[in-house]
C-alpha cells in the first residue's frame, strides 16, 4: 500500500533511531541541530526538481538559483538561526549546461551575496533530461535561540508573519500563462525571512516555530503532532489577498508559523513589526487533545483544508 510521505519519514526515523548520533539532534524538525557549546549549529537539505518544484518555460536560470538557495535558508530561519553556508549540488542535462547553468550560477551567488553566505562545497553530474537541485544549507545561533516545532504549550497564540497564499496564487497564474502578475512574481522569487527568524529566536516568549512551504493545513498537523497538542484556526483571520484555500492548502510562502505564550502575543507582535517591518498575525491558539478545529469567526467550520503533500 502507498505511504503518505509523512509516514515514510516517520518509518525512517524509527528505522535509524538506535544508531548513534554523535551529537546531532534526531530527524524531526526543519533542520538538525548540533550543539557547539554557547552556540550551535542548524542544518538542512532540501531538493528541487524541473517541472515539479519550476518551470524552465516559467523562470529564468537567475530566479531559479535565487529560489534553491532561499527555500533552504528558510529552514534555517524557521529554527531561530542565521545561514553562514551552503553545499550545492547539480544534476544538468545537457540542454541546461553552458549558458543556463552560468545563469542559475549567478542568481544563487547574488542570494548568498546578499545574506554573507559562503558556498562551500558540492558536487556536479549530468542527467538524462531534467534538472535535480540539491543544497545543504548551514546556520548558526546562541544554543537557547533554537526554535523546535515540538515546543508549543497549551495556550499559546498560533501566529503567522506576512501575508499567505501569494506563492500558490502566483503558480495557478503560471499554469494559465500569466507569468507577470504580482502573485507569478512572488511564486517565482521566493523570499525567506531571516531577519524575521534570527529576531524571533532570541525570544523567550516564542515557543514552537517552523517556515511554511506546504500550507499551514499541513504544518500546523507538524507542530500539532511534535508538541503533543490541538489547535483551533480562525480561517477569517488568516492574512491573505486571495482565496482562503491559497492561504491555508498552497504551499511555498515560506513565512514563519508560530505559537508564543499568550500574555506576551501583543508586546511581541508590536515590538517584531517595529524592529522588522513585517507584520505578526494571530490566527488561532493551541489547545489540548490533538484535533486540529477549524473556525469562522469563532465557530467551528465544517470546512475541509489539507495542505501540500510530495507524495
Amino acid at each position: 500500500m502507498k505511504k503518505s510521505e509523512f509516514s515514510f519519514i516517520g518509518d525512517i526515523a524509527k528505522m535509524f533511531a538506535t544508531l548513534p548520533h554523535n551529537g546531532f539532534e534526531p530527524i524531526g524538525d526543519d533542520c538538525t541541530v548540533l550543539d557547539m557549546g554557547d552556540d550551535a549549529l542548524v542544518i538542512s537539505t532540501d531538493m528541487l526538481i524541473e517541472d515539479v518544484h519550476f518551470l524552465r518555460s516559467a523562470s529564468s536560470a537567475e530566479e531559479i538559483g535565487h529560489k534553491s538557495l532561499m527555500v533552504n535558508i528558510s529552514d534555517v530561519a524557521a529554527m531561530g538561526a542565521t545561514p553562514i553556508a551552503t553545499l550545492l549540488s547539480l544534476s544538468l542535462p545537457e540542454t541546461a549546461q553552458g549558458e543556463w547553468m552560468e545563469g542559475f550560477m549567478r542568481g544563487y551567488h547574488e542570494a548568498s551575496s546578499k545574506h554573507g553566505m559562503a558556498l562551500v562545497g558540492g558536487d556536479t553530474t549530468a542527467s538524462r533530461d531534467k534538472i535535480a537541485i540539491n543544497v545543504v544549507a548551514i546556520g548558526r545561533a546562541p544554543k537557547q535561540n533554537i526554535k523546535r516545532r515540538s515546543a508549543a504549550q497549551v495556550g499559546d497564540v498560533v501566529c503567522v508573519t506576512g501575508k499567505l497564499g501569494t506563492s500558490s496564487k502566483g503558480l495557478v497564474d503560471i499554469m494559465f500563462g500569466d507569468l507577470n502578475t504580482t502573485a507569478a512574481k512572488a511564486h517565482r522569487i521566493a523570499q525567506a525571512r531571516i531577519r524575521e527568524g534570527a529576531w524571533l529566536g532570541g525570544r523567550e516568549e516564542v515557543h514552537a516555530m517552523m517556515d511554511i512551504s506546504d500550507g499551514i493545513a499541513s504544518d500546523i498537523r507538524h507542530i500539532m503532532e511534535s508538541s503533543g497538542v490541538g489547535a483551533e484556526i480562525d480561517i477569517r483571520l488568516i492574512p491573505t489577498d486571495y482565496d482562503i484555500r491559497f492561504a491555508t492548502t498552497g504551499g511555498e510562502d515560506y513565512e514563519l508559523l508560530l505559537s508564543i505564550a499568550k500574555e506576551h502575543f501583543e508586546t511581541i507582535a508590536e515590538a517584531f513589526t517595529t524592529a522588522t517591518g513585517t507584520p505578526l498575525t494571530a490566527i488561532g491558539r493551541i489547545t489540548e487533545g490533538s484535533d486540529l478545529v477549524w473556525l469562522e469567526d469563532g465557530t467551528p467550520s465544517d470546512i475541509e483544508l489539507r495542505g501540500f503533500s510530495h507524495f
